[in-house]
């Protein structure tokens, strides 16, 4: 699957509808148990809420699973206009709870729908974008000398020196993108004449900004 975006971090937003008041909690998450764990917490943060709407998207496009619920709020009036406009937004691994605090006045079920995509949209107004990243985390031994210009290719092949170590030899750890790694190998082992190799130790993914 191509890479896609990702709220960077947590963020909370509210809006103000007629005296009632919406908190939208939005996450990353990137299973559905981190999800209703997201879930669980905003619930406990505010216990005396009339309503905790739950939206969330787990992965993205054709393999993407994505739930709501009107907790409680007439049927339709606010997990779907939520999650229709969270869908909108293009981001995936999602988790978003908007609270409501009821201010005394109903607002009808358009105003409902109204309220909770403003909320939800004000919330993404908030949201920084990362994209998940597969990664290999490699170590090289190496000569002094060759130092500099090791350095400057990690930074040519869009790496991350993550580490140095500095006895008798130089040791210099560093994380690329899966599909920037063969580059680096190469380009190492030239400038070495074939002398140095880039050891994978670790694979996994990280969030990367987007903006």
């Amino acid at each position: 699957m191509k890479p896609y975006p990702v709220p960077a971090a947590p963020v909370e937003s509210q809006i103000v509808v007629v005296n009632s008041r919406f908190i939208a909690s939005l996450a990353p998450a990137f299973s559905v148990e981190e999800a209703r764990a997201f879930i669980d917490r905003v619930k406990a943060r505010y216990p005396d809420a009339s309503h905790h709407v739950p939206v969330y998207l787990i992965g993205h496009g054709d393999s993407v699973i994505a739930h709501c619920s009107d907790a409680g709020e007439p049927s339709g009036t606010a997990g779907r206009p939520a999650l229709a406009v969270l869908q909108g937004s293009g981001l995936g691994d999602v988790v978003v709870v908007i609270t409501r605090y009821f201010g005394g006045t109903k607002l009808g079920t358009g105003g409902l729908v109204h309220a909770y995509s403003d909320a939800m949209r004000a919330a993404l107004a908030v949201t920084r974008r990362a994209e998940r990243v597969a990664t290999h985390t490699v170590m090289a031994e190496m000569p002094y000398p060759l130092l500099e210009r090791a350095r400057r290719l990690v930074s040519a092949c869009h790496g991350q020196i993550l580490d140095e170590d500095f006895t008798s030899s130089v040791v210099i750890t560093a994380r690329f993108a899966v599909e920037a790694l063969p580059a680096f190998q190469a380009e190492l082992s030239r400038l070495s004449s074939g002398s140095v190799q880039a050891e994978i130790i670790e694979s996994g993914e990280v969030l990367l900004p987007l903006d």
